[in-house]
């Protein structure tokens, strides 16, 4: 079967979807749980023909994206530790931690998207947001003030703020 829809749609999910981080702390690392994950991505998901499921299959989780229009699936299948224990934590309760882990992360890697901060073995690395962000009450100003004076340009203002045409004809007045 082909899967020229899904792919498709897939890339235009992830070209959509922004980085989710909300900041639950876990082991010395911040993430987003799959309540907010979920709250971000099923509207730009349905919006795309997407949708998913995560079956819990032996002693794995299988991960389905589907395209709702066409059918056309990518799987992804992800081994549940066994013989793991946590301090202070029954089995059933290292089993429901596992999975919920292992969901939020089969997830992300399936469809593409970053859900926590990297730090990896070079040092820690924030994402960055796919999009802009907006000025808060006094921002403007204050960019103008520092392209004025030297601390920035226009040009790293206008690729990291969404800026109106206005604001955008005063920062290429700015000498």
């Amino acid at each position: 079967m082909e899967k020229t829809n899904i792919y498709k749609s897939l890339a235009a999910f992830q070209q959509e979807c922004p980085t989710i981080h909300k900041g639950t702390k876990g082991y010395g690392y911040s993430y987003a749980d799959l309540p907010t994950i979920f709250e971000v991505i099923n509207p730009i998901l349905a919006k795309h023909n997407l949708g998913f499921t995560q079956l819990i299959e032996a002693q794995s989780i299988r991960t389905v994206i589907f395209h709702t229009e066409t059918g056309e699936t990518l799987e992804s299948v992800t081994d549940i530790p066994q013989g793991v224990s946590l301090k202070g934590m029954n089995d059933y309760q290292v089993l429901g931690s596992a999975i919920t882990y292992l969901r939020r992360y089969a997830l992300s890697a399936i469809l593409g998207i970053v859900t926590d901060k990297d730090t990896d073995a070079s040092g820690e690395q924030q994402s960055k947001p796919k999009a802009k962000a907006n000025f808060k009450e006094g921002g403007f100003e204050n960019a103008l003030e520092a392209v004025r004076s030297g601390k920035t340009t226009a040009d790293k203002i206008v690729s990291v703020y969404n800026v109106t045409a206005e604001q955008l004809q005063q920062l290429k007045e700015v000498k």
